[in-house]
């Protein structure tokens, strides 16, 4: 008991405070054990056949308990939950035109190796361009949103957002760093191989530096759940790393080109990407995204030192090139799978496997 108190007091900090889940973000939620409508009672969220998650500051952890989880973060997540009753507590909002605690800690893990002299130091959330239509009001999932940055770069195109994560401090921190920026999203706690929506509820499914983590299984398990979530003709856009890229290649060697494990990145080969997502989904298309690194992006180039804004100047004029020379796709280090939904997928995990 006494490691899991201190789990949830560095999980949830020293304030007291509940808060219902919001309206507009229950209305998209189910139990992610059997797809049945969620009702909220006291802290908790129940469904029909008595499953029951826990509601931490207004977030609900719709973690399932008896499998095992891809990440530590769930598991902090799953301990936190089953002490709030007895432990409940947050950490506050940080001032106005602060930059959150949590973001400035994480900001290389998140964004990759070239961000790593910002970590404690940045004077801007580093929101990227997304390379996505206008949004429209159309309904946006993203898996592994972490503290939101691509959630915030969605609702600035005009979707609404709903971002998915493992990690309650991530998740707090993105509602933080929403409520900052002005930018109006929902955020939950769970898994994307159990995700707790219906069928048929989004329009828009985006996933980056994710799933790349996840075994070559568990990836296809997330896939499948990601395809019956997504209306008929609902798009993916998906990146993951090349197993060909230059830069990949010399981390797969330095770890002797072993499949690696627990949260490991995992490298496909383009052909392997387009096949997986085309029996998904039924039908890919695999491009660039980035050289030299799986992270990088252009619009954060400002906030980087010198020698770091070269590589990914470079990085851009290479993806640029690529649009012209497909060729070059094969040696990139970062891809992109995209595409829509072109027959409905409806079976997914059965919940509780073990994997």
């Amino acid at each position: 008991m006494g490691v899991l108190r201190n789990v949830a007091a560095s999980t949830l900090g020293d304030a007291t405070t509940y808060s219902s889940v919001d309206r507009a973000l229950l209305q998209f939620l189910v139990c992610p054990r059997d797809h049945q409508v969620l009702e909220q009672r006291n802290q908790h969220l129940l469904c029909p056949s008595g499953h029951r998650y826990p509601i931490v500051e207004g977030i609900p952890i719709l973690l399932l308990s008896e499998t095992p989880q891809t990440h530590v973060e769930g598991t902090r997540s799953l301990q936190a939950g089953a002490l709030c009753e007895s432990m409940p507590a947050r950490l506050p909002s940080p001032p106005p035109g602060e930059i959150d605690p949590f973001v400035q800690h994480i900001i290389a893990a998140t964004n990759g190796l070239l961000y790593i002299r910002l970590v404690g130091k940045l004077t801007d959330y580093p929101i990227p361009y997304l390379r996505l239509p206008p949004g429209g009001g159309k309904l946006f999932l993203e898996i592994g949103c972490n503290w939101g940055r691509w959630c915030v770069a969605a609702a600035r195109l005009g979707y609404r957002v709903v971002g998915i994560d493992p990690s309650l401090k991530g998740i707090r921190a993105a509602r933080h760093v929403a409520q900052q920026l002005g930018i109006e999203a929902h955020y939950v706690v769970g898994d994307g191989r159990y995700l707790p929506f219906a069928n048929d509820t989004f329009d828009q499914m985006f996933s980056y530096s994710v799933l790349q983590h996840l075994s070559k299984e568990n990836t296809r398990f997330t896939l499948r759940e990601s395809a019956r979530v997504l209306h008929s003709a609902g798009g993916f856009l998906v990146q993951m790393p090349n197993c060909f890229g230059i830069r990949c290649l010399y981390h797969q060697a330095r770890r002797g080109f072993h499949e690696g494990g627990d949260f490991d990145v995992r490298y496909w080969t383009p052909r392997e990407l387009a096949a997986t997502f085309h029996a998904t989904f039924g039908s890919a298309r695999v491009f660039v995204d980035g050289f030299f690194s799986l992270n990088a992006q252009i619009s954060d180039v400002h906030l980087l030192p010198w020698k770091y804004r070269a590589v990914v100047y470079a990085s851009e004029t290479l993806r640029r090139i690529s649009n012209l020379f497909s060729p070059l796709t094969y040696v990139a280090d970062s891809l992109y799978i995209e595409g829509t939904v072109r027959r409905q997928v409806r079976g997914s995990m059965p919940a509780g496997r073990s994997v």
